[in-house]
């Protein structure tokens, strides 16, 4: 199920999407609407504040956790707490996101903080997508925070995508890594319009042989504003590279300001970055083709987000 779909609303509200077997938990304008646990996949109400805990056992392979969040009413202000434990050994895929369709003229927010605590050679694939629309005056806003613990030999490979209709985003991401293992992480972002998206990472290495790669890539449209702040710190042998590429258009403005240190003599630690406009000959390119400017750069921007 792709979630920045525009079909989000209704794809969520139909079960028969979810494949037969997956544990999965949907919340819908703040309460839970359904849920399902597996013979490997644990999913409880937690007792002191909104939000689950999802229990992933030992040796679990091959399954799939699904944990959307669907908003459609106006002036909602969701706030959830979503901790993950996955046993050692286990290998799994965790789609989550959140879709706000808001018609009224309130702000639409929702707050997702979720802490993953991965165990001994634990292998996780974390999605996530968020996804805004509504013909209303009210802002969607979405400000999730992340927060990833790798214990030895674990692996851990995000993806977060936020490409339509969010006016406002502050994206808090932490991720602390023991020996050998491993973080990637890559991080998809367009902001049109007036809207305004923030990004600040953290990575620290402080096990022999942990490794890390953080990927964002971006596009400004009009005179939307994104700022990243990327932070990549060796505290033990490792290695990390961290790489921000942003195309910015119209009268957007972009700042990227990736940081790195070193606090191990073995730490071997890399950023890159980069800022500019759609290049012309490929522009140009397209356009022999028979197609428009705005097609050309779609499929330019569409090509560069993937």
């Amino acid at each position: 199920m792709d979630i920045t779909d525009k079909s989000l609303l209704d794809a969520i509200s139909d079960f028969s999407l979810m494949p037969e077997g997956s544990a999965f938990n949907v919340r819908k304008n703040g309460q839970k609407l359904d849920r399902r646990s597996t013979e490997h996949v644990k999913i409880y109400t937690k007792e002191d504040k909104p939000g689950i805990d999802i229990k992933i056992l030992p040796g679990t392979k091959k399954e799939t956790v699904y944990i959307p969040v669907i908003i459609t009413e106006t002036g909602v202000a969701d706030k959830v707490y979503n901790d993950f434990f996955v046993g050692e050994n286990a290998d799994v895929t965790i789609i989550a996101g959140c879709g706000i369709h808001n018609s009224g003229c309130e702000e639409t927010r929702h707050d997702g903080i979720h802490r993953f605590f991965i165990g001994p050679n634990a292998r996780v694939k974390y999605i996530e997508k968020h996804y805004g629309e509504g013909d209303g005056e009210g802002a969607n806003v979405m400000n999730p925070v992340t927060e990833v613990h790798l214990e030895e030999g674990a692996v851990c490979e995000m993806e977060t995508v936020q490409i339509r209709g969010v006016d406002s985003t502050l994206r808090e991401t932490d991720a602390f890594l023991a020996a050998d293992a491993k973080f990637n992480v890559t991080e998809r972002l367009m902001t049109h319009g007036h809207q305004t998206a923030h990004s600040n990472m953290k990575v620290e290495l402080n096990g022999a042989g942990a490794s890390a790669q953080i990927i964002s890539r971006s596009v400004a449209k009009n005179s939307s504003e994104q700022v990243f702040n990327p932070v990549a710190v060796g505290n033990a042998a490792g290695r990390a590279h961290v790489q921000c590429d942003s195309i910015i258009m119209d009268n957007a403005r972009i700042r990227s300001i990736p940081e790195i240190a070193a606090n191990d003599a073995n730490a071997q630690i890399v950023h890159e970055a980069a800022i500019g406009r759609i290049n012309s000959d490929q522009l140009l390119k397209l356009m022999t083709f028979g197609m428009s400017e705005e097609e050309a750069e779609e499929v330019i921007i569409e090509g560069f987000l993937k």
